[in-house]
């Protein structure tokens, strides 16, 4: 069965507005614990745009599932996560002036880098993962940085109206799922995934966990935190034979 991460970024982006203590990630991972999922993902950005790093700390020490950290591939970054210990790190690509992350890492371009990177973080017994888009080329040199396991960028399937668009870009990741696990790569995907479209990503047999945010804490609004991820959990559940 496929797992779920619930990423809580966007419940400290509506507290950051205000600059006020409320709403609390620590407690909508704690309600999305409540409902079974498999962790709590958050992503520190080096411009602290929503999740602080004192967030990271007490999520860490709170939470009773596994901490997923996505960050930038900087030494800042990579020295808070040598000392939080945390179950996981994903490295992602960032912007100072995006909204959201607009695309995968370019892996082919920085393998050494990210090898380097890698090498310290494996030492201390953190899984490493790597965002990437569905891409051979992104994938294959995952491999050669020696990642754990890649998560696909599923933004851009997301995105996509035309059905048949849809249908090549879920083609698309089904393809990269296969040659990554070929190569020895755990899978993972998210990126605005929602209720409507979740159950085809959740259903290709390679994928072991998403990782949702965004759209679970914008239905929370609605249907609170603990029905939002009780729904996405059953469609999740659902869709694999």
């Amino acid at each position: 069965m496929t797992r779920l991460f619930v990423n809580v970024d966007h419940v400290a982006t509506i507290r950051e507005a205000r600059k006020t203590n409320e709403p609390d990630p620590l407690k909508a991972a704690l309600l999305a614990e409540k409902i079974g999922v498999e962790g709590i993902t958050v992503h520190l950005r080096e411009d602290r745009r929503h999740i602080q790093d004192e967030d990271v700390r007490i999520i860490h020490k709170n939470i009773k599932t596994k901490l997923n950290l996505e960050m930038a591939a900087i030494k800042e970054m990579v020295e808070l996560a040598l000392e939080l210990k945390p179950y996981q790190i994903s490295l992602v690509p960032e912007k100072r002036q995006e909204i959201t992350t607009e695309g995968g890492l370019d892996v082919c371009s920085q393998v050494q880098e990210l090898t380097d990177i890698q090498k310290q973080i494996k030492k201390q017994g953190i899984l490493f993962s790597l965002f990437v888009d569905p891409d051979m080329g992104q994938i294959e040199a995952s491999q050669k940085v020696a990642a754990d396991s890649i998560e696909i960028n599923t933004g851009a399937y997301s995105e996509l109206t035309d059905s048949g668009k849809v249908e090549e870009e879920l083609v698309r990741i089904q393809e990269a799922a296969k040659q990554a696990v070929k190569l020895g790569l755990r899978v993972f995907a998210g990126h605005g995934l929602n209720f409507d479209n979740v159950k085809a990503i959740a259903a290709i047999p390679e994928i072991e966990e998403l990782n949702i945010g965004h759209f679970l804490v914008a239905q929370s609004v609605y249907m609170g935190m603990e029905e939002a991820v009780k729904k996405m959990k059953q469609i999740i559940e659902t869709a694999r034979p």
